[in-house]
Parts: C-alpha cells; sequence; structure tokens
C-alpha cells in the first residue's frame, strides 16, 4: 500500500503548517461506506518517551490492524518502528507519526475501506488533523477517533450511548463528542477524508465493539503497546 504522492517530513514549524494548509484544499467531506461489510485498518502510534520541542534520540513505534467489518476478525498486523524526525507539538501530530505508519501501511497486502486513527480528522485548528492527512495521502477513506478534544467548543453528550454533541469551531461544525457507551467518558470523532460527519458519526457507534474505544484503534493500541515493550532498550546487551 503506497502513497499516492509524497512530501518532506523533517521541517520546521512554519513550513509544516504550510503543508496542512495547502494539503486541506484536497479533503473531502462528502461520501460514506458502500455495503455493510468492509476492511477496516486501525492505527497507532508509541514512543519511547516524547519531548516537547526536541526529537532526538527518540523512538517510534507504529502497528496497524486489518479487520474484516462487521466480523471483526483481524486479517493483518504489520509493525514498524522508526526515529523521530518531528517533536511532540500539539497540532503536528502527522508530522510526527506518519513516516513510521508509512512503513507498516506498507506491508498491507490489502487496501482497506476504511482508515481509523486516534487522532483528530478536521475538528482541528486548521481543519487537517492525523486522519486528514492519511486519508489525503492514500485517497482512502478515514476517520478520526480522539480520547481528548484538541479545539473547539462541545457540550458534554447524553450519559447514554449513542448520545453525541456537537464539536464547534466558530460557528462550524468539525465533529462529535460521542457516548460510545452508558455513563462512559465520550471520545472526540471527526471526518478525515471522504467521510460525511453524518458518516463519521454512524461508523464510530458501529465499530464500538463494546468498549469505550471502537474496536480498531483499541485493538491497535494494545498491539503497538506489545510491540513496543518487544523490542530492545537502547543499552541493552
Amino acid at each position: 500500500m503506497k502513497p499516492r504522492f509524497a512530501h518532506p517530513w523533517n521541517l520546521s514549524t512554519p513550513e509544516a503548517v504550510k503543508i496542512q494548509e495547502r494539503l486541506r484544499q484536497e479533503v473531502s467531506l462528502e461520501g460514506s461506506l458502500k455495503g455493510d461489510s468492509f476492511l477496516v485498518a486501525g492505527l497507532d502510534v508509541a514512543t519511547n518517551g516524547h519531548r516537547f520541542h526536541s526529537a532526538a534520540g527518540e523512538i517510534l513505534y507504529a502497528a496497524v490492524v486489518l479487520l474484516d467489518w462487521p466480523s471483526g476478525e483481524m486479517l493483518e498486523e504489520v509493525y514498524a518502528s522508526l526515529g523521530a524526525r518531528f517533536p511532540y507539538i500539539p497540532g503536528l501530530l502527522s508530522f510526527r507519526e506518519i513516516p513510521v505508519l508509512q512503513q507498516a501501511l506498507e506491508q498491507l497486502s490489502r487496501i482497506p475501506d476504511l482508515i481509523v486513527c486516534d487522532g483528530q480528522g478536521i475538528a482541528h485548528p486548521r481543519r487537517f488533523g492525523l486522519a486528514c492527512h492519511l486519508g489525503v495521502l492514500y485517497d482512502i477513506p478515514s476517520l478520526g477517533i480522539a480520547k481528548s478534544l484538541l479545539c473547539g467548543a462541545v457540550r458534554e453528550p447524553d450519559r447514554r450511548r449513542g448520545g453525541h454533541s456537537p464539536i464547534r469551531l466558530g460557528t462550524e461544525t468539525v465533529g462529535y463528542a460521542v457516548r460510545t457507551r452508558d455513563n462512559v467518558r465520550p471520545v472526540y470523532v471527526s471526518p478525515g477524508h471522504r467521510l460525511s460527519l453524518q458518516e463519521s458519526l454512524r461508523l464510530t457507534l458501529a465499530l464500538h465493539g463494546g468498549f469505550r474505544i471502537p474496536r480498531p484503534t483499541r485493538l491497535a493500541d494494545q498491539k503497538v503497546k506489545q510491540f513496543k515493550n518487544s523490542q530492545p532498550r537502547s543499552g541493552d546487551g
């Protein structure tokens, strides 16, 4: 699985922002998945300890799981690790994580119908979070499901599963706070590319798997932690 174009990743903050502002023009917020059965890729990245404003000595670990849906069966799991090239800066997560995610994604033998990542879609200061960047790079429908709110204003949704409230940036709705289980904290959902707001909400509830975090990214999170812990630490003999 290859991206449809490339650009540099080891950039200054102003250069990275310019790329986000340019590529956000390619984001489509229309579309839905066709049919009841599809392949979904869940993505997650772990680190050996991030530092603000420096990536020196940092290793990033990526896991991608490919699931058949609605069965939830895991068909593939792929991994990669890479030295960090970009520091931890909120709003610029894609410049840290996509290089190692690309190394994992290129190992997939099948192309997913949907990419789901632990991060933001258009619920982002420049309307171009990690899910948007991945979706535009691969031209695949993509969805961001984050554990916390990066920006915008939102009211607490109803306490029952399915309760949701719009995330507002100014007068614009950019996503939803969604209750995936009764009486648990919401997740923060926004489309990345080739999905409408309503389809993003529908897919989040369809993919929940009985837990707060939907199954694709929950499983990717578990797998990347296992992968990270299996790797030799710096200085080990």
